[in-house]
């Protein structure tokens, strides 16, 4: 009577249990009801950004063409200088010597030649009257053709001297910015010796390097057989400042070196800046970015994606009933808010928006209404 009794309960447990099991997997297979969206076609502008470098369009070294001592600094490390201003002063004791005997010579050929012509001119009445002969007024007509070639050539080197002298006041070959001066007043200085930079910045060059592939990208679908075409109908490119503000000039691109680096697979490229408020300077860092325009891209929020070992997914639901896993391959858009879907999904297709964090290839899912 006990063994039936106790098999009898046994066989209910087991019905119980199987019963609650039952129910159980019933729940977990109920479909959980979930946002979703339908994809579709939008224009949208995209930005790339590079890393990038400014440049004064010139940024020229001054040297001093003499050798000699600083005697005077016109100008401090950062002045805006005009083109012909005076920089720096040379003391050239050697100069002053030259342009002084250079004078000296000018002055002694001038008197010869005053000299000679008036012998000639005392001889030439007197060889007209027969009182001398032809022979010797040429000889001082000769004489005086010498003294004139002498005063030429000392006047040649007076110029040479002058010009010697001058290079003592060392100027600014162009307008632009006083880089830093490492040599200060008596300090003795030659040609091989930088006394200081000018940098014109009325425009700038700003150079940034991208890889191979993103150029084929850059130069795709532009108008223009040759590159040189292509280029000049890039679009016009923003700079973004090293403290995160957007210079209020546009750049454009000009030039594209014909090699790519080995090392890094990269090209380098220059957009040309106006700069006429000085705001950039020689040197400064910053980020170029390029606009780009997609006609009829597919848009998908960052929040409808997930991600996994550096791989984009989304959720496409099949027959309103199952959410199936689907990689894709993804450009972020400026907003930070949603990719530009370049493979893996189309217009139309409808994808999970929301409990991306449980969800499963395969979930069976109920679209909400």
């Amino acid at each position: 009577m006990n063994l039936k009794k106790i098999v009898f309960g046994a066989v209910a447990l087991m019905v119980i249990t199987l019963s609650c099991s039952k129910s159980a997997d019933k729940k977990d297979e109920a479909p959980q009801e979930l946002g979703t969206i339908v994809l579709s076609e939008q224009n949208v502008q995209l930005e790339t950004v590079y890393p990038a470098t400014i440049k004064g369009q010139e940024d020229i070294e001054i040297r001093p063409r003499i050798d000699g001592f600083i005697e005077a600094i016109y100008v401090d490390e950062g002045s805006v200088v005009r083109k012909g201003q005076s920089l720096f002063k040379i003391n050239s004791p050697s100069s002053e010597q030259g342009y002084t005997t250079a004078l000296a010579a000018v002055n002694s050929a001038d008197a010869q030649v005053k000299t000679a012509q008036l012998n000639v001119d005392r001889i030439a009445p007197l060889a007209k009257d027969g009182i001398v002969s032809v022979t010797q007024l040429k000889t001082y007509e000769n004489a005086l053709e010498t003294a004139k070639a002498t005063l030429k050539q000392a006047n040649a080197q007076l110029k040479n001297a002058t010009d010697t002298r001058n290079w003592t006041n060392v100027t600014s070959p162009v307008d632009g910015v006083v880089g830093s001066i490492p040599y200060r007043q008596g300090s003795l200085v030659n040609s091989s010796n930088a006394l200081t930079t000018v940098s014109s910045t009325k425009n700038v060059f700003v150079y940034f390097s991208i890889n191979e592939k993103e150029l084929v990208s850059l130069l795709d679908g532009l108008q223009g057989k040759t590159q040189a075409e292509k280029i000049n109908n890039l679009p016009e490119v923003t700079l973004k400042m090293a403290d995160g503000s957007i210079y209020p000039e546009k750049g454009k691109i000009k030039t594209i070196t014909g090699q790519v680096n080995v090392t890094t697979g990269t090209v380098n490229l220059r957009a040309d800046f106006p700069n006429a408020a000085g705001l950039l300077r020689s040197g400064f860092s910053g980020n170029v970015i390029i606009p780009r325009h997609i006609d009829n891209a597919i848009l998908i929020p960052q929040s409808s994606t997930k991600t996994q070992q550096n791989k984009y997914l989304a959720f496409k639901v099949q027959g309103d009933t199952m959410a199936v896993q689907t990689l894709i391959s993804v450009i972020p858009t400026p907003d930070g808010k949603n990719y530009v879907v370049t493979s893996g999904l189309k217009a139309g297709d409808r994808v999970v928006s929301e409990g991306l964090v449980t969800m499963a290839d395969g979930k069976k899912i109920k679209v909400k209404k």
